[in-house]
């Protein structure tokens, strides 16, 4: 991952010095797990392929989900003060620096994913899943049926898993995909979309049980906000014990899915296993 870093560093250089790009730059370089890269690029190598080909596109993802963060913390939505274990965007700069920024990646994105070594039509379909899973009909609309469920008692499984497969899931999956695409296995797709519903919701699981468990140390952002911001989440509705155990069968879920894929399964395993054991 570390030639992909050096990549991200300078894949804005192209862009006018401002406080804005100074922003973009603080929160996309401000780390994290780097899951949605790492996943494109075991599926690549599940197909045979080098990792470096995926960059460009791992890092218009990657300043998807940066901006999508900079948005949720804002205070109209999550009002978060920490992220990564550092100040927020808005918390670090001002509120509407941070809107800025977050505008900013969110369209830089498309102009990064075309410098992928593709073909035209690659080039088109990688776009247009990125529009897809990012936009109204993806991301966007998790976060409106996240926010709609704010405060409410009544809010079942069935509502909060298809609050997360859309608002953690289409993330999770579009990398899965975008790999299909560059290694020219469009026919892999529903099997790669089921295996990101599986993983999107694991992955949300853990998230709500390490938003009790954990400290803010450990996670390097606030605890305890689903409840300060009254929402429904599988701990809440479950319990800690059950909603592990759920993370559990997702991502077995998702593993048996990969099974059924003409590829190196090896390539694949230790990138699930990092998910599932991670601790923050």
């Amino acid at each position: 991952m570390n030639s992909f870093e050096e990549y991200l560093q300078n894949c804005l250089n192209n862009i006018k010095d401002s406080k804005v790009k100074e922003a973009m730059l603080y929160s996309l370089l401000a780390g994290g797990k780097r899951i949605r890269p790492q996943l494109l690029f075991s599926a690549l190598k599940a197909y045979g392929i080098a990792e470096e080909k995926g960059f460009p596109c791992a890092a218009a993802i990657e300043m998807i989900h940066t901006y999508s963060l900079i948005h949720d913390d804002l205070p109209a939505m999550d009002d978060d003060t920490l992220r990564r274990g550092r100040p927020t965007c808005h918390i670090q700069f001002d509120e509407a620096t941070a809107i800025l920024a977050g505008d900013a990646l969110l369209t830089q994105a498309f102009h990064e994913v075309l410098k992928s070594d593709a073909t035209a039509s690659q080039l088109v379909s990688l776009e247009s899943l990125i529009s897809s899973y990012s936009g109204a009909n993806g991301m966007v609309l998790g976060q409106i049926y996240d926010l709609e469920a704010e405060g409410r008692c009544d809010v079942s499984i069935e509502a909060l898993q298809r609050v997360h497969e859309y608002k953690t899931g289409k993330l999770i999956t579009l990398p899965l995909l975008c790999a299909a695409v560059l290694a020219n296995h469009e026919e892999d797709f529903e099997v790669w979309k089921s295996i990101g519903y599986a993983m999107g919701l694991s992955f949300q699981i853990q998230d709500d049980v390490f938003d009790v468990t954990s400290t803010c140390e450990e996670l390097g952002k606030d605890i305890m906000s689903d409840a300060g911001n009254h929402k429904s989440t599988y701990v809440s509705l479950l319990g800690v014990e059950r909603a592990t155990q759920l993370a559990q069968e997702y991502y077995d879920q998702a593993w048996q899915h990969c099974l059924a894929l003409r590829i190196d399964h090896s390539a694949m395993k230790p990138v699930f296993d990092a998910l599932i054991k991670r601790k923050k």
